[in-house]
């Protein structure tokens, strides 16, 4: 169920637009870990500094947000973005600059502190402006083109810091943020309506519900998926194979984006998350019983049908759950994504160390046929409760 958009709200943008912006803010965001020995070799770091640097980046880029979400609330969506990309080009221009550890720790902070406002802010936008139909596709769209940002990363950062230098990937990344600032030169919109009671509706029982939820899936979709690539290494599979199977989670992705449109046409969105939670206990399922290759890559694949689809459906009813305060909701929601992820690692680090990965698989696929009841259930109970209201 859908509920109602609030017309004049906010300036529709085009699906495209908000999709390059996600592929520059994931392409930054998944850039930075191809590139950490190369970073050590060449500024004299050691590698602990240098993963520190990334550290500080996904810690600012997750704390960042709940503020971002309640700024988007009272000053508007469109500012906000504008505001970030302006932060992003900055904080790309010093990591450029940077010559020392503390202004690249410092550059790279602000960096991950400004991205990370862009991905809350163009779910909001896409939860103000479209419903139906029109709301799941620009949701798997957006999805699509954030992976596909991610995958680009993930086999291109490293080898143009090789070829050239670690300098340009953080170039190339300010080089597109005033792409995208030039795109969205012309779109405006009105300040958010009943900003003041943000805070509240953010927080109501069933918002936090969605975060609960939300936090689950990032133990499973995001902080087990880390480990397909070093159980594919694990089994002697080369580092450069292992990382382009680890790859195919984005082709996942990038399939079930289409595949979620067909589903929401014959489906209600409570079954597509049923459908999506299928994918990932399978996905998950076939390396809880054999960690190899095949079975690897097939859970790489089944995890980003499941971010497409089940994912997808959850970010849309994140985007309708508190209409008066969505983009402090949907910041929200974020953060308790990246806070299931880091829990998800922290947890299965033991098992990890000792490549008992079958077992994390085993773990997630269990976990993952829980968050399917769950999320289904709650969002029916959702559904029935809004529709009497």
């Amino acid at each position: 169920m859908n509920s109602p958009a609030s017309p004049g709200r906010a300036q529709h943008v085009p699906t495209w637009t908000l999709g390059a912006v996600g592929f520059v803010s994931f392409f930054d965001r998944f850039g930075t870990p191809p590139m950490l020995l190369i970073m050590s070799s060449d500024t004299g770091l050691d590698v602990h500094q240098v993963v520190q640097l990334f550290t500080v980046y996904s810690l600012l880029y997750a704390l960042g947000q709940p503020l971002w979400g309640m700024l988007s609330d009272r000053w508007g969506r469109h500012i906000v973005l504008r505001v970030a990309l302006i932060g992003v080009i900055v904080g790309s221009i010093a990591s450029v600059l940077a010559g020392g550890y503390a202004a690249l720790l410092i550059a790279r902070g602000f960096t991950g502190l400004t991205v990370g406002a862009l991905y809350p802010t163009l779910l909001t936008l896409i939860g103000d402006t479209r419903i139906g139909p029109a709301k799941v596709h620009a949701l798997s769209d957006l999805l699509a083109y954030s992976s596909i940002g991610n995958a680009v990363a993930t086999l291109t950062t490293g080898a143009i810091a090789a070829w050239l230098s670690w300098r340009v990937v953080f170039g190339i990344v300010g080089v597109a943020c005033v792409a995208l600032l030039i795109l969205l030169r012309h779109v405006h919109a009105p300040k958010p309506a009943r900003a003041a009671t943000a805070k509240g509706g953010a927080f109501a029982a069933w918002p936090l519900t969605v975060y609960g939820i939300a936090f689950a899936e990032g133990v499973v979709l995001v902080g087990i998926l880390t480990y397909v690539v070093p159980a594919l290494q694990s089994v002697g599979v080369s580092v450069a194979l292992a990382g382009v199977l680890g790859a195919t989670y984005g082709l996942g992705v990038v399939v079930g984006a289409p595949l979620m449109r067909v589903l929401s046409r014959r489906f209600t969105r409570t079954q597509c998350m049923i459908w999506g939670g299928g994918f990932m206990v399978v996905g998950l399922g076939a390396s809880a019983l054999s960690a190899t290759p095949v079975p690897l890559t097939i859970t790489a694949v089944c995890i980003g049908l499941a971010n497409a689809i089940l994912h997808s459906s959850v970010q849309g009813w994140a985007t309708e759950v508190a209409p008066e305060s969505r983009a402090t909701t949907v910041s929200f929601f974020v953060t308790s994504l990246f806070l299931g992820a880091a829990a998800g690692t922290f947890v299965t680090a033991g098992l990890a160390d000792a490549a008992r990965f079958s077992t994390i698989f085993g773990i997630g696929a269990v976990a993952g046929l829980g968050i399917t009841v769950v999320a289904s259930a709650a969002h029916a109970r959702w559904v029935r409760s809004t529709a009497t209201s």
